[in-house]
């Protein structure tokens, strides 16, 4: 038997944080908001190029990410896995968790 995973559910209002960055020449727009701990719990992505296939990459990875996030994993072992199987490099790295 399969027991569903526990989900830290954030508040409907909740600050965030937006900031722009570029990646292999590419400009993206990133929001992040935090768990009242301060543990990152949402991440949102979008690329310069609405609807090209880095921006549909960035936003389906950003979605990934938050549902770990919000099931538990932590931002490190998230960027670990995920660094090793792009061509992109990290633009930041993770506070760890």
């Amino acid at each position: 038997m399969i027991m569903p995973a526990h989900r830290h559910h954030l508040p409907n209002r909740r600050l965030a944080e937006t900031f722009d960055f570029t990646s292999e020449g590419m400009a993206f727009k990133a929001t992040v908001a935090r768990f009242p701990d301060g543990r990152l719990a949402e991440i949102f992505l979008s690329n310069h190029k609405a609807g090209s296939a880095a921006d549909t990459a960035s936003r389906d990875s950003a979605i990934v990410a938050s549902i770990a996030l919000q099931h538990g994993a932590g931002a490190g072992p998230i960027h670990s896995l995920a660094s090793g199987r792009t061509k992109f490099s990290p633009c930041c790295r993770p506070r760890p968790d």
